[in-house]
């Protein structure tokens, strides 16, 4: 059997660029380039779309929904990056780690979406809590996060590393004020919720990759709410949870840089009884584990290379 065959449509972009360095070392898979010049030449790319075992597109929206109508090779499977397709319902969900069956269903599907980097650490702190009966589906979710300015593309990562002392390179930006965020249906759907979640993402132009996603809920049983999170993802290789905390050293702080440059999703899980409050909180790399690490991921599950 020969190696597997990768196109990436969009390989010079920030997710692009770190799926080809996550694959560059590995010896059952080729890589296959477009020729810089004739990267917006349609017949071309149509020639390497269709001529993949798997592509993986990092396009915007529209960009991706044109190339999967441009692939004619049936064989040919998709994984795409955008966020076109992630509450399609003829599209798998990328994130293996969301029921027990998501693993097969990604294997099987010639479509595969992958999450978002927010939703990511964010359904995975709230589907078990749902599918376990913990959480009620009507719960009203509010999603605070932050991300390191990677997150925002080309545009903001060039205004934050080429700052004249613009405003929105500042340390801390809040934006998604107006609750249309692009994340919010998937969130909805994915976590198992009648609703959409209300969700207030950042990012801070003092970074440039990392991510920490918070929930804050009322519930009287912390130590249901741990042990739910802690027996769903017991036999994952990318999701630790940590032991449920309650007295914290002092000067304790949290960090959205601690899981930078893996595919690691770590979640905790902070109580304090007397006022039955549950914290919970998903530190990734939203570059990793929220974009190129789960494509590499998920790339691996559709070529049955893991």
């Amino acid at each position: 059997m020969g190696k597997a065959t990768i196109y990436i449509d969009g390989e010079a972009g920030t997710t692009g660029l770190e799926i080809r360095n996550r694959l560059a070392t590995r010896s059952d898979i080729e890589i296959i380039s477009i020729a810089p010049e004739k990267r917006k030449d349609t017949a071309e790319r149509k020639k390497l779309l269709s001529a993949c075992d798997l592509a993986i597109l990092c396009l915007p929206d529209d960009a991706s929904r044109e190339a999967v109508a441009l692939i004619d090779n049936p064989a040919t499977r998709v994984l795409d990056a955008s966020t076109a397709f992630r509450t399609h319902p003829d599209w798998a969900y990328g994130f293996p780690e969301l029921t027990r069956e998501q693993t097969d269903k990604i294997r099987a599907s010639k479509r595969v979406s992958n999450p978002g980097c927010y939703p990511t650490g964010a359904i995975a702190l709230i589907r078990p809590l749902v599918d376990a009966g913990i959480l009620p589906p009507d719960y009203p979710v509010i999603i605070n996060a932050i991300s390191g300015y990677s997150g925002g593309g080309k545009e903001l990562i060039a205004l934050c590393e080429n700052t004249g002392g613009d405003e929105k390179a500042a340390a801390f930006c809040l934006y998604g004020i107006d609750q249309n965020h692009k994340h919010l249906p998937e969130m909805r759907l994915h976590g198992g919720l009648k609703h959409e979640p209300v969700f207030l993402p950042s990012y801070s132009g003092a970074f440039y990759r990392g991510m920490l996603v918070t929930i804050v809920l009322r519930l009287p049983d912390a130590v249901a709410v741990h042990n739910a999170l802690a027996k769903h993802y017991a036999t994952q290789q990318y999701v630790k949870v940590e032991p449920l905390q309650e007295k914290l050293e002092k000067g304790f702080v949290l960090t959205p840089l601690a899981q930078n440059k893996t595919n690691n999703l770590q979640l905790r899980v902070f109580t304090n009884p007397e006022k039955e409050t549950v914290i919970l909180t998903a530190c990734l790399d939203n570059l990793g584990k929220g974009a190129s690490g789960a494509a590499v991921q998920n790339a691996e599950i559709m070529l049955g290379l893991t």
